[in-house]
C-alpha cells in the first residue's frame, strides 16, 4: 500500500536508547541539586596549548576535568558515596574513585550514548588517562562497551532490575559497574549541559571556555548525602587542582617531551 506522507514514522526504539531510557528514569529518583562556579582557566588552557603544540600532546579537557575531580574525592569520601535506600537508609563509600565519562559514538548513523568506567584515575598520568578515552572513543564497540552491550540486550524488566541493583548495593563492584561520579560535557560543541541526568551522587559537568578565560562548571550532587556548603568547598577545591597540580603536570610532561626531542 502506498505511504501517506501526512502520517507520523513509527520505529521501536533502539535498545542501547531503551538503556538510556532507564538510567534517565533512574536518575529522576535521586533528587539533585547543582552547584555552580566561574573558574579563571586561563593559565591551565595556556599549558594545553603548549604541550599540544611544542610537544604534540594532545590532552583533552575532559581528562583534565576527570583527573583533578578524582584528586578532589580522594580528599573527600563524601564524593565516592552513595546511597543506601532502606528501613534504615545507609551511606556506602568506595576506597578509590570509578570515573563514568559519557562518550557519544556512531551506531548505525546514529549519535547513541555510552559510558566510559574508567578506575582510579587519580592515580594514572594525563597521557595515560587519555589513551583510555581515547580508546573507548575509537575502539570497536564490542571491544570497550561489550557489558554495556549486553546489559542493553536484556529483557526490559531485566535490564531494569540489574540496574536497580547495581546502583543500591553495598558490594565492592557497584563502583566498578556504575562510577562513584561521573562527567558529562557538551563544551566541545560550545554548548552546556549543565543540568544533564545522572543516577549517581555527584556529576561533574563545564561549558567551553570564554574569551576572558573563564568556564562555568557545574557540579550535580545527591541532596540525600551532600549539602550545598561541602559541594562548593568540592568546587573551590577542584579549581585549586585545575590551576596547581594538572598545570604542573601539563608542564611537567611537556618539558619531558622536549628534552626527548632534543636528545
Amino acid at each position: 500500500m502506498p505511504s501517506h506522507p501526512d502520517r507520523p514514522i513509527v520505529e521501536r526504539l533502539h535498545r542501547q536508547r531503551l538503556l538510556v531510557c532507564d538510567v534517565v528514569s533512574a536518575a529522576r529518583r535521586v533528587p539533585t541539586f547543582p552547584v555552580e562556579r566561574w573558574m579563571p582557566l586561563a593559565s591551565l588552557a595556556d599549558a594545553r596549548h603548549t604541550a599540544a603544540h611544542k610537544a604534540g600532546l594532545r590532552i583533552g579537557w575532559a581528562t583534565i576535568f576527570t583527573k583533578a575531580y578524582a584528586l578532589v574525592a580522594r580528599e573527600m569520601p563524601a564524593l565516592r558515596s552513595w546511597y543506601l535506600p532502606g528501613l534504615w537508609p545507609r551511606r556506602a563509600t568506595s576506597p578509590e574513585s570509578v570515573a563514568t565519562v559519557s562518550i557519544n559514538r556512531r551506531v548505525d548513523e546514529v549519535d547513541t550514548l555510552f559510558w566510559a568506567h574508567l578506575p582510579t584515575p587519580d592515580r594514572q598520568s594525563l597521557t595515560q588517562l587519555q589513551a583510555e578515552i581515547s580508546r573507548h572513543a575509537s575502539e570497536p564497540i564490542e571491544a570497550v562497551f561489550r557489558r554495556q552491550q549486553e546489559l542493553a540486550g536484556l529483557p526490559g524488566w531485566l535490564r531494569r532490575g540489574v540496574l536497580w541493583w547495581n546502583l543500591h548495593t553495598a558490594s565492592r563492584k557497584r563502583a566498578k559497574r556504575m562510577g562513584t561520579f561521573s562527567v558529562s560535557t557538551l563544551a566541545s560543541h560550545a554548548a552546556y549541559n549543565r543540568l544533564h541526568p545522572s543516577p549517581l551522587t555527584t556529576s561533574l559537568a563545564y561549558g567551553p571556555l570564554e574569551s576572558d578565560g573563564r568556564a562555568l562548571v557545574t557540579l550535580l550532587a545527591d541532596h540525600r548525602l551532600l549539602d550545598g556548603v561541602p559541594v562548593a568547598r568540592a568546587l573551590e577545591r577542584l579549581e585549586q587542582v585545575l590551576l596547581g597540580e594538572m598545570v604542573n603536570e601539563l608542564r611537567q610532561l611537556t618539558d619531558a617531551a622536549s628534552d626527548r626531542q632534543a636528545a
